[in-house]
């Protein structure tokens, strides 16, 4: 889709034409004497459009405009969530087969927060899956145009958002593909096709140079499939080569059926999505290509299946990781940790400014935060409020969770350094405990995007989560002396 941002006042957006006009209208809305204010001022002085954010009014044709359809959006204080709310619930409101241009217009001027949250949500609006339909209705929208009386001032906030969808769109075409078109040979592809730009090389490792690398616990979730495995290694070379990199890890489980600890037939095809960790790797170098910040990022994808035939292993085996500690695994269908550990060993060789790792890891962080917010852990006090801030600043949300010592109590083993599962309870932050153990050579965070990456029911798809969040977090570190 083409953005363009435009320096528009309520004057300019009546001129506009357009299939659909978004007029975003604060709470404190002073109009001027032009046609289109006195017909916002009358529908707020009526109550026709209500005070609340995300309420909307729509209509067709109005005489005051030269759009098709005109949908006045309240954005109460005129924030990030309520812009992204009003936004939404605008284009819904008047989506249609017709809607090849749109024009989205603050009526005051826009906060920085606001027009990102403004791109993004346009972006999900009008979002749709094709590749794997047979009569692909692809999305008709072929122009954005943002305005704002201020828009000069905001280009390089605009740049920054429109960038942004492009990498949270290619996260959500690869969590969307089902297993038999992304397997991790698809998503070697994938990843090799972002080195096609510039500053970005990639290296894609079969299972024998894994094997080589002493990867004994990522092999072991793979030896189930016949599909064979892939690491992938991603590298955005931004700044000298001596500047200490960025690490990113995604969890790249392609298809996760439990293994021997099977998971339930219910909801099962959404394990696809289980890879969305890798996707979002994909996403945020695909963002990185396009912005160029002066930094350093290596991104690590461990990419297989976990599903079963007689090599499968099994509950009470053991393994090696590549550091060497010994792992029971009392639970098959704990294999996102077991694959990761492998990964963080590796990621030591880059000596690391910081590693971060991206997994749909547990139910229970589904259980604990839901939807909304993704989970967090970090032993490092500043890491964890960077981390947060790029949430906030992305309207990517995170909470941070504890990683208190007691909580690995759990993962003893007397037949191993470390069982692969804790108890129920506090089961996110066992996992991540069990994470840990393979970090002590650097400042290290850790991302539970379980409830955060897809959404199921009639809404069912990737939300590419949380790229948003990964992009402002290396941005900032970019922008650190």
């Amino acid at each position: 889709m083409n953005f363009e941002l435009k320096p528009l006042d309520l004057i300019g957006a009546a001129d506009e034409k357009a299939d659909l006009l978004v007029l975003l209208v604060p709470k404190d809305f002073k109009p001027g004497k032009d046609d289109l204010s006195t017909l916002v001022a009358s529908a707020l002085k009526s109550g026709d459009l209500e005070a609340a954010a995300g309420k909307c009014l729509a209509l067709y044709r109005p005489l005051q405009a030269a759009a098709v359809r005109v949908v006045l959006a309240q954005v109460a204080d005129g924030g990030a969530r309520a812009t992204r709310s009003a936004v939404l619930a605008a284009v819904a409101a008047a989506k249609s087969p017709s809607l090849k241009k749109l024009v989205v217009c603050f009526a005051a001027p826009a906060q920085e927060d606001a027009l990102r949250a403004a791109v993004t949500a346009v972006a999900d609006a009008t979002y749709s899956y094709t590749a794997t339909k047979s009569k692909p209705q692809a999305r008709t929208l072929q122009k954005a145009t943002i305005g704002a009386r201020n828009a000069p001032e905001l280009a390089s906030t605009f740049e920054r958002a429109v960038a942004i969808v492009a990498g949270v769109e290619l996260a959500k075409e690869w969590a969307n593909r089902p297993a038999n078109h992304a397997t991790p040979q698809h998503l070697g592809e994938a990843a090799q096709a972002l080195a096609q730009h510039a500053k970005i090389s990639c290296e894609v490792l079969g299972p024998k140079e894994v094997a080589k690398l002493g990867m004994g616990s990522f092999m072991a979730v793979a030896q189930g499939s016949e599909q064979p495995l892939r690491f992938i290694v991603l590298r955005y070379s931004g700044a000298a080569k001596s500047k200490a990199p960025t690490v990113l890890v995604g969890k790249g489980i392609t298809f996760d059926s439990g293994g021997i600890s099977i998971k339930p037939a219910g909801e099962m095809d959404e394990m696809k999505f289980d890879m969305s960790g890798a996707a979002s790797v994909l996403g945020t170098f695909k963002t990185l290509s396009l912005l160029k910040p002066a930094m350093n990022v290596v991104g690590l994808i461990p990419a297989c299946e976990n599903l079963i035939n007689g090599r499968a292993v099994k509950p009470g085996d053991v393994v090696t990781s590549m550091s060497g500690q010994t792992i029971e695994i009392l639970n098959t269908d704990a294999e996102g940790r077991l694959v990761l550990c492998d990964a963080l060993t590796y990621a030591e060789r880059f000596k690391p400014r910081v590693v971060v790792d991206i997994a749909t890891l547990t139910g229970a962080c589904v259980v604990a935060l839901g939807a909304v917010r993704s989970g967090m852990f970090a032993a490092n006090d500043a890491l964890a409020a960077s981390l947060s801030a790029a949430g906030d600043r992305s309207q990517d949300l995170c909470w941070r969770l504890p990683l208190d010592e007691e909580y690995a109590e759990g993962l003893k083993s007397n037949f191993a350094d470390v069982a692969n599962i804790g108890g129920r309870a506090g089961g996110a932050i066992t996992a991540a405990k069990f994470l840990q153990r393979f970090t002590e050579k650097f400042p290290w965070a850790h991302l539970d995007i379980a409830g955060s990456a897809w959404k199921s029911g009639a809404a069912k798809g990737a939300t590419g989560r949380p790229v948003g969040l990964l992009v402002e977090f290396l941005l900032a570190q970019a922008a650190e002396k």
